[in-house]
């Protein structure tokens, strides 16, 4: 199955019924705040579809490898993704639970969708959402990554760049560390 659309079975409107489903979905971008996400391959994705009386439930993984640059150095860093689908899709909108004002326990507005009368579900929001949440907040190729030299650019991983940067700049550099003044503490 292409694609991350899932036509529901009959049999799946009984309660406690539930069928597997899975297939791959060309997601070439995956953008997390100011980072891009490339997938070169599909990601392949498996789901349960769980009858629950009023609703039906999905569960399930979505895995692939994508590439993004380092926020430091702007090398290529490649990250396995596996995240975790989660949906939930009233069977019919009487099923809406109905929620006093100020009750705490009351779901918020979007987190159940109402099944398409045609039985359709499109599970890319789902996927993409699944992703999100497993991606790094800070894409590292390393976690001492040095990054770049502020002044010519190089990559400092490779190296110091010898552009002599002005002293006040590394001076400035260790001044901003909060950690500078370890570097003189005798670990005993």
């Amino acid at each position: 199955m292409a694609g991350a659309t899932i036509k529901i079975p009959a049999e799946l409107f009984a309660l406690a019924e539930s069928s597997h489903f899975e297939g791959s979905l060309e997601l070439p971008l995956l953008q997390s705040g100011p980072d891009d996400f490339v997938f070169e391959e599909p990601v392949k994705w498996a789901v349960d579809v769980t009858n629950t009386g009023a609703a039906l439930l999905v569960m399930g993984i979505a895995e692939g490898v994508a590439h993004c640059a380092c926020s430091r150095c702007l090398e290529d860093v490649f990250y396995d993704f596996e995240g975790q689908i989660e949906g939930y899709y009233l069977i019919e909108d009487g099923g809406v639970p109905n929620y006093e004002d100020d009750d705490d326990d009351a779901p918020g507005e979007d987190e159940f969708d109402v099944l398409p009368a045609d039985h359709i579900v499109d599970i890319e929001p789902l996927i993409r959402a699944a992703l999100l949440v497993d991606a790094p907040p800070m894409p590292l190729c390393k976690d001492d990554c040095a990054g770049l030299c502020p002044v010519c650019g190089a990559n400092l991983n490779e190296g110091d760049c010898g552009c002599g940067r002005p002293a006040d700049l590394v001076e400035f550099e260790k001044d901003s560390n909060p950690f500078a003044a370890l570097a003189e503490f005798k670990f005993e």
